[in-house]
């Protein structure tokens, strides 16, 4: 019987352990994980340095100063962005499953019928003391990166995506990873996709 393809679709505020569980997840069910480093794919597809891209990655566009005109954008961000839903879209055409962190997936993916679409929150002191111990910065930098790092995750989805970044009624299954801790959130986001793909 041919296997059915899935995709996993990954959300996440910053500090939450989002990227962390994607990572355990792609091991779990054996398959790619798509993160920062699908750019250095793209770059080689495209034949440019990784360099030129990776400056812009999951980066708001800048609303003054870029137009578009005929379909082309004079903003990197624009167009950066669109080569990754368009290398995801590829992917996903080809019948492959594979975990995506970010990048407005439950979105540019959504005609695909085996995405599976995941938001990863936390509790903002728990998230202050992990991103405390990832980057050796005291809590009052830490609390400033996370919501430097998500007003721009915020930011770059709704520009791209009809639904608002993080608003539970865009994701089919949200979860705050604070509560159970790490391990035990992908134990509880492992059990919903293999109970999920029961009916894709």
């Amino acid at each position: 019987m041919e296997e059915k393809q899935f995709i996993i679709s990954i959300g996440r505020e910053f500090g939450s352990a989002g990227h962390e569980i994607a990572e355990e997840l792609s091991k779990r069910f054996q398959i790619p994980l798509y993160d920062y480093h699908l750019m250095r794919e793209i770059a080689d597809e495209k034949k440019v340095s990784v360099r030129n891209l990776e400056p812009y990655d999951e980066i708001p566009k800048k609303g003054f100063g870029s137009r578009t005109v005929r379909g082309y954008s004079n903003s990197p961000q624009e167009n950066i962005a669109y080569m990754q839903f368009e290398f995801l879209k590829k992917k996903a055409s080809e019948g492959k499953s594979f975990v995506v962190v970010g990048r407005c997936a439950e979105e540019a993916l959504k005609e695909f019928s085996g995405l599976i679409t995941i938001f990863i929150l936390g509790d903002m002191d728990k998230k202050i003391e992990r991103i405390c111990k990832l980057y050796g910065i005291d809590a009052k930098k830490a609390g400033n990166l996370i919501l430097e790092q998500d007003k721009k995750r915020k930011n770059y989805h709704n520009y791209f995506c009809e639904g608002k970044w993080g608003d539970s009624r865009n994701y089919e299954f949200s979860i705050n990873s604070s509560k159970l801790g790490v391990p035990a959130t992908t134990d509880m986001i492992e059990d919903y996709i293999r109970k999920r793909l029961q009916y894709i």
